[in-house]
């Protein structure tokens, strides 16, 4: 009887063996997501973070002043819906009166008979007393049929208003989608620059957030609480002297995205807060408000001037003098004086 052996199993060695050594250590990358490491974000430094951040502002403060301009645009046309909305309803209500009149004639027709008038005559008991009815009645005619007119144009016109008010609805949710659409666009940068910025030290972070602030530096390296206070230049104006004395009242406030005040600003929204304690009206955008007044050149500024900067007008700030400015920054730094040198100089505009 044969005898059954077990088979000899072979031995890996040489290529076999290195062969089945990189397919387990791949396969165990594979396994534990090693793979994904080679698909990692690159480690940033603090300059590349800076420069990055820098970027999304700016893009963010782009997007905020066209939320800010459909926002106010947004807010007329509901304005015009709401005037719209009552004065058709003031009209409908005269014209619920004229058709209630117009019946009540109609019922008294009705139970007159509507017999005519020479069988009324010939019938009468008293044929002067009828011919001054008579007289009357066609009068009252006359005047039922203006009534009627009236009713008709009323009409007419509440159709108009409705029409107009379509149009306005139809305006209004198209801004309600561009503030929808701007609303995210500015999210989204801020939530990236939040990002990045988390990704650094807290001194990394303040060295960055404190770039272009003089005085914010110099207090996160003495840990004192000095303020930068450069000579104040005179204003010009009245009206430009008060702006540059708000602006400095409110050194300090937050940056807030699309807000006018009185206790957080977007750098439009500081402006035009400035400016509306002065008794002057400013647009709310920043590429409206470049437009508000008598353009600059940048060897004439004077204290109270609006300054702009980046090629879309999308930053404001208000000359102090010195080359210097008061702005809202972005979300990372409170309302500050900077250099007009740190950001590209678009062009600048004297109010009043």
């Amino acid at each position: 009887m044969a005898a059954h052996r077990k088979p000899r199993q072979r031995s890996l060695s040489g290529t076999t063996a290195r062969t089945a050594v990189t397919l387990a250590l791949a396969g165990a990358a594979t396994a534990t997501g090693f793979e994904g490491t080679g698909h990692a974000e690159p480690q940033l430094t603090p300059a590349q973070v800076k420069a990055k951040v820098d970027q999304l502002y700016q893009e963010a403060e782009a997007a905020t002043e066209k939320y800010d301009g459909a926002k106010e645009k947004a807010e007329t046309a509901q304005r015009r819906v709401r005037a719209l909305q009552d004065e058709t309803a003031r009209k409908q209500e005269k014209l619920n009166s004229a058709r209630d009149a117009l019946g009540l004639a109609a019922a008294a027709q009705y139970r007159a008979g509507g017999i005519d008038p020479a069988w009324q005559l010939a019938l009468s008991s008293d044929p002067d007393r009828y011919l001054d009815d008579a007289a009357f009645a066609e009068r009252a005619g006359a005047a039922q049929a203006g009534a009627v007119a009236r009713v008709r144009r009323q009409l007419r016109e509440i159709e108009q208003l409705r029409g107009a008010a379509h149009v306005e609805l139809t305006s209004l949710r198209s801004r309600q989608a561009e503030l929808r659409r701007q609303k995210t666009t500015v999210t989204a940068k801020l939530d990236e620059a939040r990002r990045l910025l988390d990704r650094l030290s807290p001194r990394q972070r303040t060295a960055v957030t404190a770039a272009g602030d003089p005085s914010r530096a110099s207090r996160s390296a003495s840990g004192s609480r000095t303020t930068l206070a450069p000579g104040r230049a005179v204003a010009s104006g009245s009206r430009a002297a008060a702006a540059v004395a708000y602006a400095y009242d409110k050194l300090g406030s937050p940056y807030v995205w699309g807000a006018t005040g009185p206790n957080a600003f977007d750098c439009s929204g500081l402006a035009q807060a400035a400016y509306r304690s002065a008794g002057v009206s400013l647009p709310r955008t920043t590429y409206a408000q470049i437009n508000a007044g008598r353009r600059v050149s940048r060897s004439e500024l004077q204290p109270g001037d609006l300054v702009f900067f980046y090629s879309g007008i999308s930053h404001v700030g208000i000359y102090i003098g010195n080359g210097q400015m008061i702005h809202a920054p972005n979300p990372s730094a409170p309302v500050r004086i900077a250099p007009i040198d740190e950001m590209p100089f678009a062009g600048a505009t004297r109010v009043v």
